[in-house]
């Protein structure tokens, strides 16, 4: 195929979706994010992986420019004006892409011009961040697999002593004066919110789950209530919800539990910071990461997100590497398990969740399996 026929292909709205050539087939399929733009870095092509990549649909992307995506200062444009002045190849790697509309980190980009469009150059884009976002998965599940050793542990060892000693506590209560009262009273509560603490950690316990075919907005619809009725009622909603969106393989109990932890934390976080006042729920279809099933050849299709994302403050960097670990927290008198409670739910379902946050917008990102053929909804069911 000649590259003036490549040229008017791509210069279509929507080539991808209109009985595409080879050529287009083959782009389309990339598991790598490609595009092309015209001299003026307007959008010509892009396939469904640079949908994903710039969270767009390729509809809206063509047409607009590369600056409403990335300031002009970026390595990406420089990148893009030795490719022109030097009409050949050229390559960049570990590229910071980061505005308020894209936060993309250890990004590879190669370029080559189009010759029969001048100024035309097709780009190729790796996303690093995608592969570190999985190493850091595997992180959070072999935080998760602690946390539940350690449950295991302390159910065991401590729960039994802790009885005795709380049982102990209210016989001394009843033979010694008001002032050792008050000191038995308090050994009663501390031996409660000890007991309380290991309660909860036994909820990492590995235990199998129930799953059906959910419609996640329904799921959102209550958590947003809930959030409404209570701890949010103070704060904005706005939702963003893929009608097409199919049915996710869950529990439903489970992905309320996840999502009304991650709203309250959203929640938390805007209320004592004084900063913000909205809370974004979105969720899309992409065409997903695939992973390793531990221990199996199955691979994993994660093609359903789920966001929930607010203009607060942000999470410190000093933890954000090790938010969803066991006991870390920036709560006064927090204990640190919610995230790592939400992120062992999340694997519970076979999914993926990361967090990318910053001064003024803090997204919590989160992938999810499709049910297996032949699963409806029990909403379709009725």
């Amino acid at each position: 195929m000649s590259s003036g026929r490549i040229t008017s292909l791509l210069s279509r709205r929507d080539p991808i979706r209109q009985n595409p050539p080879d050529a287009l087939l083959i782009l389309s399929c990339l598991p790598l994010p490609v595009v092309a733009l015209d001299a003026e870095d307007r959008f010509r092509f892009a396939n469904p992986a640079a949908e994903q990549f710039f969270q767009q649909s390729a509809a809206t992307l063509l047409g607009t420019s590369l600056c409403e995506f990335l300031p002009e200062d970026s390595r990406l444009f420089a990148l893009l004006r030795q490719i022109r002045r030097q009409d050949a190849p050229v390559a960049d790697h570990d590229m910071s892409l980061e505005s308020p509309r894209l936060s993309r980190h250890g990004v590879s980009a190669h370029g080559a011009p189009l010759h029969d469009n001048p100024g035309w150059v097709v780009l190729v884009l790796a996303d690093g961040s995608k592969a570190a976002m999985l190493d850091r998965q595997l992180n959070f599940l072999g935080a998760a697999r602690g946390a539940t050793a350690m449950a295991a542990m302390l159910g065991h060892e401590i729960k039994n002593p802790l009885s005795g000693i709380r049982g102990a506590a209210q016989l001394l209560e009843q033979s010694v004066g008001p002032a050792d009262q008050e000191l038995t009273q308090l050994i009663q509560d501390e031996a409660d919110r000890i007991r309380k603490l290991i309660d909860r950690m036994e909820m990492f316990s590995d235990r199998p789950i129930e799953r059906e075919a959910i419609n996640i907005h329904r799921v959102l619809d209550h958590v947003k209530r809930v959030a409404q009725s209570g701890f949010a009622a103070h704060l904005r909603f706005s939702e963003e919800y893929d009608p097409s969106l199919p049915p996710v393989w869950g529990n439903r109990d489970q992905l309320i539990q996840i999502l009304l932890n991650l709203v309250k934390n959203a929640a938390e976080a805007i209320t004592q910071s004084g900063v913000g006042n909205e809370i974004h729920l979105a969720t899309a279809y992409h065409h997903g990461v695939r992973i390793a099933v531990p221990g199996s050849a199955e691979r994993v299709h994660l093609p359903l997100t789920v966001i929930v994302r607010d203009n607060g403050p942000g999470i410190p960097e000093h933890i954000r590497s090790s938010l969803f670990e066991p006991f870390v927290t920036t709560k006064r008198g927090g204990q640190g398990l919610g995230l790592a409670l939400v992120a062992k739910l999340v694997a519970n379902h076979g999914g993926l969740i990361e967090c990318d946050s910053r001064p003024g917008r803090t997204i919590f990102r989160i992938s999810l399996p499709v049910p297996p053929p032949g699963e409806t909804s029990s909403d379709e069911a009725a």
